[in-house]
């Protein structure tokens, strides 16, 4: 069992502990077996399955349709997001996605945009993709190249998207084109564009080391409503902005809750494991790494909780998602290299948790911003903060 003490901790509101507790009793009972042979089916049902017990409420923004809140609460989708994860990774992935996909229309939707595709995120009856990067535009957004030429009251779409997460299964993308001539990010614009739309196409299915469905996905003349673009002409690169600063806090709580149970098997492991006349544990070496794997997760802890407890308050959280993105992917593969080596030849035996968590965890550190753009982003908040102040 993890260390829960953490929810005492001042950024949460009883509602956010009785979240926590709840979720974490209703893992132990769905998931409890968490071995996944289809990857496309397994993700459609534990949409409908988190969609019928309410989880997926908690995703989205708008009471009206659907959400918990008329606001995504911040701490409340780290900690579902921490939970799923130290269940079972693939359902965490398919709630971030549901998040992440309907973030955009959650943020900057029209009523008629929200009324149509929330509700049926909310339920698990529509799987929902955010379509942002290209084979030559990942970290760099405003490189894109796919393009959205305007047609009367329609828009037609042309080119290519990659390593979109539930390519291939969703039921709508929201899909970030350039639309003007203005360079870097402001000739950009964000489209609903649903996935049986003439002119998309799924041009390949992507395999990686942890599986999840993803998908390059190629738009030959796809012609799409005006109406379903998300805010105004230009405005996608904020739109695409806006919605990732409210995930990428996410991703650092789904990293610690990788790390979380990795900490716990290793516990389960060192002190059950007979070692020269004791247990494993019995060993100084052993307890050192215990102790750093221990201080490693709550450090990143406690960046994650103050970045969301930060934006719930409505500040930006530009440079405190950063960091607590950052510290807590690294963290975390800290933690569960060291919990592959406290297993030994069990660790690296494929289908073992602490085998699973060490594929699973390495994308963190890439997605929603690699490392490396996090540090960047550090510097120039902090660069501009020491500008301001003179």
């Amino acid at each position: 069992m993890s260390d829960t003490q953490y929810r005492d901790w001042p950024f949460f509101e009883p509602r956010h502990r009785e979240l926590a507790a709840t979720l974490d009793s209703w893992c132990a009972t769905h998931l409890s077996s968490p071995a996944h042979g289809d990857i496309d089916a397994s993700c459609r049902h534990l949409v409908h399955l988190l969609g019928g017990a309410g989880w997926l409420q908690h995703a989205v923004g708008g009471a009206s349709y659907g959400g918990a809140s008329d606001q995504i609460d911040t701490r409340a989708i780290c900690l579902i997001r921490e939970t799923l994860a130290r269940h079972d990774g693939l359902a965490d992935f398919v709630f971030a996605m549901q998040g992440l996909g309907s973030g955009a229309i959650s943020l900057c939707g029209t009523e008629a945009q929200k009324a149509r595709y929330l509700p049926r995120v909310v339920r698990g009856d529509a799987i929902a993709a955010f379509a942002l990067s290209e084979p030559d535009a990942g970290s760099d957004v405003a490189a894109l190249q796919c393009s959205a030429r305007l047609d009367g009251d329609h828009v037609i779409l042309d080119g290519e998207k990659t390593w979109i997460s539930n390519g291939g299964i969703a039921d709508f993308y929201v899909v970030f084109a350039r639309t003007g001539d203005a360079a870097g990010s402001r000739g950009i614009s964000a489209f609903i564009v649903d996935a049986d739309a003439a002119g998309l196409e799924i041009a390949e299915r992507i395999e990686v080391i942890a599986p999840h469905p993803l998908a390059r996905l190629r738009f030959s003349g796809c012609r799409v409503p005006l109406a379903a673009r998300l805010g105004g002409a230009g405005e996608g690169f904020k739109v695409a902005m806006r919605t990732l600063d409210v995930f990428r806090t996410s991703v650092a709580a789904a990293a610690l809750g990788f790390a979380r149970r990795a900490l716990d098997e290793s516990l389960t492991r060192t002190t059950t494991r007979p070692m020269f006349g004791g247990v494993l544990s019995d060993l100084q070496l052993t307890q050192a790494k215990l102790a750093d794997m221990a201080t490693t997760i709550d450090s990143a802890a406690l960046l994650v909780y103050r970045a969301a407890w930060l934006r719930d308050r409505g500040q930006s959280v530009t440079r405190e998602a950063a960091m607590a993105k950052l510290v807590a992917t690294e963290g975390a593969q800290h933690v569960i290299d060291a919990a592959v080596q406290l297993f030994g030849g069990l660790g690296v035996k494929s289908g073992h948790p602490v085998e699973t968590l060490y594929r699973e965890i390495r994308a963190l550190r890439i997605y929603e911003g690699a490392t490396e753009v996090q540090q960047l982003i550090i510097a120039r908040e902090l660069l501009r903060a020491h500008a301001e102040s003179r």
